[in-house]
């Protein structure tokens, strides 16, 4: 592909609009006649549904119907699907996730009853006025505790509170390494239940057409086309085309944004009810019980190395807890997509996984940025910390000893790795390091009374998320180019990169390039974001596009220059032949110059990198310091480096979050005790360091791009790296594990109690 804007820090096109308040979101949407609607929740984790009683509030004023599960059931409507099935033991077991709750509630949150009425205060107040009688529960909240004998029982079709038993890898071949292994290291390891927590709540504005019996469903979304087939097939049982699905501008998604949820049911449902347009807008606080969980992972992992140090066998026992109900991909987090990053870097030859999906009186877990491959990054880069430490070796020295170096590489587990740097990111790495003066600086350290450690580690992220995506160009009468793609931004600079990548392409500026997305409506098919796929697959099929366009345009060309096809050569935006040439805007008014292709891509690629971070402790206080945040990484061909250096620190704020302060936190009986940025604590500016952040290049052959995706990547990296930084700071009093986060409280419990 010719030089020219690909591998370019072009400033983002969209925040123009962001930065001038011209953005446009769902809460500030308005339709004519619009009802306001509001969400009445369970108070109880746990709890039958003895009487329900909405007579005083539907007689309140303003409120025009308080719809209930009773109402739901008259009506017929499906349940929310769940559309993850992992192989297992036996069938997953998936019980049926109603609309509304009918006779029992499973967790805190769960929605109970729909009030609409002319504003959303006259809502909030008729909520507040519907009865509902409930009769307590014993509840479990623990997930190995859910597994035990005797333990509180959500479903009768799930024994135990078990959903599934899944299994993966070669157990004879990884217990005979255990068993030859001069070194076996294990671990306790816990992936805390975190919440995505996006800067834009979950919204919908709901329309009905009675003329044409068809729904609008404006939401704040990152998938619309399967939100379209979902509620169509599973829900309200008719033909896709009477449902279109549109986004305008969204505030962040993080894998929370994919799914489909009550609250959009509800109000396409109501709206039809009613007559009237309805618009629902989630409370920051009503979105930790009501929306769903990331993560929350639990058990113990092992590994076997002999005398060397080299790796022998890595086997994990671990439970997942997937909350009250199987989520729309919840099971797929830590059964489907975990496995295939369980190695990461490293030349591992056995793996030995088992994995036990649990229901629990908890809001349902689903995928968060990574969705089960931080997990598995985590297992394996703390197993080889902790191993350093046993054997003394230096820990980047372990690593080196460890890494894939040949490609294609056959992972235990399946994954085949078509290209990296591993091995180099780690010289890299430790080149930048200035390990050499980490002593100077922890004196320093000292002498203003506190621990300074060094921690490092590496990642290896397998990106693809949904296979296959469509894309179309089209020239327009107006001189612009529509490139209309089934991916969407949610944040990541989409109307920026893609026109660069149709600019290089056609020889035209990006100004030229418009990004149309986010509509069934004009989309015919898409996969939306997830799994940092929209440049590999969104890309790849805009390539595919614009190579389909240019063969269409060529025929024209070669017709008003009177010459064959082949002749000609296109350069700058032109066919030329000879000295006659003839531009792509002269072939479009000869004919209409437009084309789309379904690109069909099940590839995975392989970012990498290796990180190294520095921290202070305060010896009084057990406060943590990130001081410093090193990351060499590589993401293949780089469209727009200055983005992609975004994205990764972006997704390192997370994981350092994840690593330091994120913790969704349930007492006993199921109540929330982290229910607001109050208990929750998010990283902010003044809790991180400039992130440094260096960039190589190794392009992937599975697109034409070369690129590899970066969107997950830094939640993957920073969590191992923080933890070990603070465990070699807690050296000296002996700590050699802790469980995230690291909290102040975590660490001087830690120094005083070892």
């Amino acid at each position: 592909m010719p030089e020219g804007f690909i591998g370019r820090s072009l400033p983002r096109r969209e925040d123009a609009r962001f930065l001038t308040g011209q953005g446009r979101y769902l809460a500030d949407a308005v339709a004519p006649g619009m009802l306001h609607a509001v969400v009445l929740r369970s108070p109880h984790a746990h709890a039958r549904i003895e009487a329900l009683d909405a007579t005083a509030a539907r007689a309140m004023p303003g409120v025009s119907a308080v719809l209930t599960g009773v109402e739901l059931r008259a009506a017929g409507l499906g349940t929310l699907p769940c559309h993850a099935s992992p192989a297992s033991k036996a069938p997953p077991i998936v019980p049926a996730r109603h609309i509304l709750a009918l006779d029992a509630v499973r967790h805190l949150g769960e929605p109970v009853a729909f009030v609409l009425a002319e504003t959303p205060e006259q809502a909030r107040d008729a909520a507040e006025a519907v009865v509902v009688h409930y009769a307590p529960l014993p509840a479990v909240v623990d997930p190995v505790a859910a597994l035990a004998a005797g333990a509180p029982q959500l479903w009768p079709e799930a024994p135990g509170n078990l959903c599934f038993a899944f299994e993966k890898g070669d157990q004879a071949a990884t217990e005979a390494a255990f068993a030859a292994a001069a070194h076996v290291v294990a671990l306790p390891l816990a992936n805390q239940r975190v919440t995505a927590a996006p800067l834009e709540p979950r919204a919908a504005l709901a329309r009905w057409d009675a003329a044409s019996a068809s729904w609008d469903l404006e939401c704040t979304s990152q998938s619309l086309h399967s939100l379209r087939h979902q509620l169509a097939h599973a829900v309200f049982h008719v033909d896709e085309q009477r449902v279109r699905v549109h986004a305008p501008d969204v505030g962040g998604g993080f894998g929370l944004k994919n799914f489909l949820f009550a609250e959009y049911v509800l109000a396409l449902w109501a709206a039809r009810e009613l007559g009237r347009p309805v618009k629902w807008v989630a409370e920051a606080s009503e979105e930790f019980p009501g929306s769903v969980h990331g993560r929350a992972l639990y058990g113990t992992a092992r590994m076997a190395l002999d005398a060397e140090g080299r790796v022998l066998a890595l086997a994990a026992d671990m439970v997942s807890d997937l909350g009250a109900y199987a989520s729309s991909n919840g099971p797929g987090c830590h059964a489907v997509a975990m496995p295939t990053a369980m190695g990461s870097i490293y030349a591992i030859p056995a793996i030995w996984l088992e994995v036990r999906g649990v229901f629990t009186n908890t809001t349902p877990v689903d995928a968060y940025r990574g969705a089960g491959k931080p997990e598995a990054n985590y297992m394996v880069e703390r197993l080889l910390d902790a191993a350093a430490r046993r054997l003394g070796l230096d820990p980047l020295e372990l690593r080196r000893r460890n890494v894939i170096r040949d490609f294609p590489y056959q992972a235990a587990l399946g994954s085949l790795m078509d290209c990296g740097r591993y091995a180099e990111n780690i010289e890299d790495l430790e080149r930048l390091a200035d390990r050499a003066g980490f002593a100077a600086r922890q004196a320093a350290s000292a002498a203003r009374g506190k621990l300074r450690g060094l921690g490092v580690g590496c990642f290896m992220e397998t990106s693809r998320g949904a296979p296959n995506e469509w894309s179309r160009v089209r020239f327009e009468a107006d001189g612009t180019v529509s490139l209309m793609l089934g991916t969407q931004s949610n944040g990541q600079g989409h109307e920026t990169s893609f026109p660069q990548i149709a600019a290089d392409m056609l020889g035209l500026p990006p100004e030229r390039f418009r990004l149309v997305q986010a509509d069934t409506a004009v989309i015919s098919f898409g996969n939306g974001h997830g799994g940092a796929r929209s440049l590999h697959q969104g890309g790849f099929a805009l390539v595919r596009t614009v190579e389909a366009l240019l063969d269409k345009a060529r025929e024209t060309a070669a017709r008003l220059l009177q010459c064959a096809p082949g002749e000609l050569v296109f350069a700058a935006g032109a066919f030329t032949r000879g000295a006659q040439s003839v531009g792509l805007d002269a072939v479009h008014a000869a004919e209409a110059l437009d084309a789309e292709v379904l690109n069909l891509c099940n590839d995975i690629v392989f970012p990498s990198g290796a990180h190294l971070a520095e921290v202070e402790v305060d010896r009084e206080t057990g406060e943590v310091t990130l001081c410093r945040y090193l990351a060499v990484d590589d993401y293949g061909r780089l469209v727009n480096p200055m983005l992609t250096i975004g994205q990764a620190q972006g997704g390192l704020a997370q994981g350092i979050g994840q690593a330091l302060m994120e913790r969704i936190v349930y007492d006993a009986e199921g109540q929330l005790l982290t229910g607001s940025f109050q208990d929750y604590c998010l990283p902010r500016a003044a809790d991180l360091p400039d992130i440094d952040v260096v960039l190589h290049e190794v392009p992937t052959a599975r697109n034409p791009l070369g690129v590899k995706g970066v969107g997950q990547a830094g939640c993957m990296a920073a969590p191992q790296v923080v933890v070990h930084a603070v465990l070699d700071a807690l050296a000296p009093f002996g700590v050699g594990h802790l469980d995230m986060p690291l909290t102040a409280e975590t660490v001087w419990r830690a120094m005083n109690t070892v």
